[in-house]
């Protein structure tokens, strides 16, 4: 079947440009891409777009669904009926459940249960050391032929440098991905929220963005001696920006992410302990929020994610400094990016790039692109449809957003997986 969308203002982030036009899809792939308004066979389908935006589905790098162990959080069902309500077609999976997912059977477990229930794509990672405990590397080529697509101990970090260096040259010698959080681990224990005169008046355990600086430069490091493929999951302060640009520079094997919370949210937005504002690493300052803006339109920081962190109620009702961190994001990642777009600190390419573009170039995946052949995982969205967030509404399990109340613009119409409809907004 053909299936044909006219009058769509179609964003390619490869092209770094908007162009109105049809885009048609077959057999599952983008056939034709057209920005003349020529004649459609008779009877084609069609979609008429009425000037709405249509991209390339988001690659969302760093998804926590809690199978096995804590589905009562987040299901792959849930989390995947929340990745397609967001336009969301790929979801790169985090191992920091319980247990971890850190052997082939566990890893065969988790994607068969993606297969049989989400409807969009499920790319698992697995961890980097057996039950992330930093000691013991795990069976990174094992986990590779069962399908890991990257390998992290997620906000664990590898404390002994001498377990991570052997981690990584192994992973070097099979050409894996390592996802590593830049932070130091003594100075981060326990923080809730960032040094500064915020956290001091609020009595909160704070810890330095130095933090980061001083976990990336270590992580720069074995890079270098290792040769290893390396991307930082969130990179939240202006002080870790240039120790990335040197790497890059000097042509480490080098990319970095940054959570859409950190990009849209800052410190002071805590106010009086609301721990829905609680994340890993904590908010940041307004200058840090904004240079981390910056690095991501000039591409020095390659991608954002959602880093979606579902938890419950119990977890979140306590005291700020005993409450879960993380915050639920699937849903919420597009009208969330979008306020990047409207207060001008980048266009739409230039977000899809990092939305979509560039998480699928740096796990090998084929989707992420409006080009002939590749994959019709697409999202058609309303880039400047108001509204008001009401958690309630969610699709995930767990509702723990921070924009809950906000006035938001942005929404999803449609989002198609292979060329199947998974989504559509009533």
């Amino acid at each position: 079947m053909t299936l044909h969308f006219i009058n769509a203002k179609l964003i390619d982030p490869e092209a770094g440009q908007i162009v109105t036009g049809t885009l048609s899809i077959a057999n599952g792939k983008i056939s034709q891409i057209s920005t003349d308004m020529a004649p459609l066979p008779e009877q084609a389908q069609t979609i008429d777009c009425n000037g709405k935006y249509l991209a390339p589905g988001i690659v969302d790098l760093g998804v926590k669904v809690c199978e096995p162990g804590e589905r009562h959080k987040e299901s792959y069902r849930s989390a995947g009926l929340a990745a397609a309500a967001g336009g969301v077609t790929t979801m790169v999976t985090r191992p920091d459940t319980a247990p971890a997912i850190d052997s082939p059977e566990v890893l065969e477990f988790v994607t068969r249960r993606a297969n049989e229930v989400a409807p969009v794509n499920v790319v698992p990672m697995a961890a980097l050391t057996k039950g992330r405990e930093g000691r013991e590397m795990t069976e990174i080529g094992f986990l590779m032929d069962a399908g890991a697509a990257a390998f992290t101990d997620c906000d664990r970090v590898i404390s002994d440098t001498k377990v991570f260096s052997r981690a990584l040259t192994y992973a070097r010698s099979l050409g894996a991905l390592v996802i590593a959080h830049p932070q130091e681990p003594i100075l981060s224990e326990g923080a809730a929220a960032t040094s500064g005169k915020f956290a001091s008046l609020r009595g909160l355990p704070a810890v330095s963005p130095m933090a980061e600086r001083m976990g990336l430069d270590r992580d720069i490091a074995l890079i270098e001696m290792t040769g290893a493929k390396y991307h930082a999951d969130q990179i939240t302060t202006a002080r870790a920006l240039p120790a990335l640009a040197r790497a890059k520079k000097n042509g480490l094997d080098i990319t970095a992410g940054v959570g859409i919370h950190h990009l849209t949210l800052n410190a002071l937005d805590v106010a009086d302990y609301r721990t829905f504002f609680k994340l890993k690493p904590p908010l940041r300052d307004e200058d840090d929020r904004l240079a981390v803006a910056d690095a991501v339109a000039s591409g020095l920081i390659d991608i954002i994610s959602s880093m979606h962190t579902p938890q419950d109620e119990e977890s979140k009702r306590l005291p700020f400094e005993e409450a879960a961190s993380g915050a639920v994001g699937l849903e919420t990642l597009l009208p969330a990016a979008m306020r990047l777009v409207h207060a001008e600190l980048m266009d739409l390419p230039t977000l899809w790039r990092a939305l979509s573009l560039n998480p699928a170039k740096r796990l090998g995946l084929p989707s992420g692109r409006l080009s002939v052949g590749a994959p019709a995982d697409l999202v058609l969205f309303d880039a400047d449809a108001p509204f008001v967030l009401d958690r309630a509404t969610l699709k995930s399990k767990s509702r723990n957003t921070p924009f809950d109340g906000m006035r938001m613009q942005g929404k999803v119409l449609q989002t198609f997986v292979a060329g199947n409809r998974v989504f559509e907004r009533p």
